[in-house]
């Protein structure tokens, strides 16, 4: 008689890192919209996804690449993810939805960091979302002031080498909280349309 075997096969997403079921299932449990923030090498991608037991149904789906219509064209930085975080606000208001829960996936939660500057966006626009206030970045890196002032400090050489994939966008880096000022107003405009 052969002896069986105990092993099972872990599901596909599992196996290939993309899904902890586990934390997934906490979050599903909860019965609310689970922000999702998730980083590629370019852009920060922020959705509300409400669970079905068919599949999930994504509610509202922004972008960082989205912000060039309001006429930022920074890619991933921190200002960016406020920014994002701040759209999908505005199109959580228009899609009726208030609150969320805060899902991060794989990615590590430094305090500060690029996912909880999405979160500040998106609470800054209005949703409701549990979190731990020191995990979120203060207001002068979120206005992208230290970038800034990093580049003041540098000499022309320097600047043109570290910031040349804004100069091939027109973005002048020296001038980067004033560009995110009226970045942000517009976006703040386009929440309060019905």
């Amino acid at each position: 008689m052969k002896a069986k075997s105990n092993y099972t096969v872990p599901f596909r997403r599992r196996r290939e890192g993309k899904t902890n079921y586990s934390k997934r299932l906490g979050l599903v449990k909860s019965g609310i919209p689970r922000m999702c923030v998730r980083k590629s090498n370019r852009y920060i991608v922020v959705q509300l996804i409400e669970f079905h037991p068919q599949g999930d149904k994504i509610l509202v789906h922004t972008s960082s690449k989205q912000l060039e219509r309001f006429g930022w064209k920074a890619d991933k930085n921190l200002p960016s993810a406020y920014l994002t975080g701040m759209l999908l606000g505005a199109k959580a208001k228009k899609a009726k939805i208030q609150e969320a829960i805060l899902d991060i996936g794989f990615n590590t939660p430094v305090h500060g960091s690029r996912v909880f500057a999405t979160l500040k966006g998106a609470l800054d626009n209005g949703l409701k979302v549990r979190f731990e206030e020191s995990a979120l970045p203060g207001e002068e890196r979120i206005s992208g002031k230290h970038i800034e002032e990093f580049a003041k400090s540098l000499n022309e050489e320097q600047f043109n080498k570290k910031f040349s994939e804004y100069l091939k966008k027109k973005i002048d880096v020296r001038e980067l909280t004033k560009l995110f000022n009226a970045v942000k107003e517009k976006i703040a405009k386009e929440g309060e349309k019905e």
